[in-house]
């Protein structure tokens, strides 16, 4: 467990671009049928993943694997915090999948992400012949709304149903490991909450006993997955007071974790900064927070050597 507060002055960087990137591999819907709850026949009523997979290694050793949930205060799918997490996960050796979880914009609100996330934590686990993939390293990363997201599915998954009828559904839902950027944490809290957020999730009028069950530093368990933070001192939209009490909460159960709190420029501090700014992933403008996470992949086991 480390507790590791950066506080460092800003860097020169080169200007944002836009980076075309392009998947490996076609979306795949993660229901055979319709989903549950859903409200038509739309992309934005099917929840899918697009695969970034590597080649099978070399060694026969399979591939951990990272399920990615973009931000964008459940109303959008931030893609900079998408495909772009997808590419640099590739680059450690580790396959990946976006996921596309149904919106409150699109009129869906809570139970609803929460089950389209544990649905592509078991069916990942389900195809890891299919895709190359160690079962017990299947990660999950998102940042902001998708921080909540992997946050929920960190504090609220389940070991699956072994009467279920679909076999995906009998597996547990409870991801290895978590890496999570400038989350939303607390629903609950007026004062720090993101109310965008909020309201997409449960709606103009949430139920008290929802924000608090959705508020997940209050839903850690001794049972928690080991999770890696990042936030920023200078987030006036999240405050970092978010991250601070997930941390907290986890070291309270003794789960282990990392967390990084830096203080830049708002050109790396702020909110929504991704690998580094909103519209670049080249690894020459990257976010320090990057390097720090890879280490502690490789050093947790969730990451290869080389």
């Amino acid at each position: 467990m480390a507790l590791l507060l950066s506080v460092t002055a800003a860097f020169g960087a080169s200007s944002p671009e836009a980076q075309p990137l392009k998947p490996l591999a076609p979306a795949v819907a993660l229901w055979e049928d319709a989903a549950p709850l859903a409200m038509g026949q739309a992309d934005v009523d099917i929840p899918a993943i697009t695969p970034y997979l590597l080649p099978a290694r070399t060694d026969g050793q399979p591939r951990p694997c990272v399920i990615v949930c973009p931000g964008g205060s459940y109303s959008r799918h931030a893609t900079h915090e998408g495909d772009f997490y997808a590419h640099w996960l590739n680059e450690l050796g580790i396959n990946a999948v976006v996921l596309r979880y149904r919106l409150g914009s699109s009129g869906y609100r809570h139970p609803v992400m929460l089950m389209d996330v544990a649905r592509a934590v078991r069916f990942m686990r389900f195809h890891v012949a299919d895709y190359g993939i160690d079962p017990q390293k299947i990660g999950v990363i998102g940042s902001s709304a998708g921080g909540h997201l992997v946050s929920t599915i960190l504090t609220h998954f389940d070991a699956g149903d072994s009467a279920a009828a679909d076999p995906v559904d009998r597996l547990s839902s409870r991801p290895d490991f978590g890496i999570i950027l400038y989350p939303v944490i607390s629903i609950e809290d007026d004062a720090i909450t993101h109310k965008g957020t909020r309201e997409n999730l449960l709606g103009k009028t949430p139920d008290p006993a929802l924000m608090r069950l959705l508020s997940n530093h209050l839903q850690v368990k001794d049972d928690t997955p080991p999770s890696f933070l990042v936030h920023s001192m200078r987030d006036k939209g999240v405050p970092a007071k978010h991250s601070l009490l997930f941390a907290l909460a986890l070291e309270e159960h003794g789960v282990p974790y990392e967390l990084h709190v830096y203080d830049f420029s708002y050109e790396f501090g702020g909110h929504g900064f991704g690998l580094g700014h909103r519209h670049i992933w080249k690894p020459e403008q990257r976010h320090p927070w990057v390097k720090q996470c890879e280490r502690w992949l490789r050093q947790s086991g969730f990451a290869p050597e080389n």
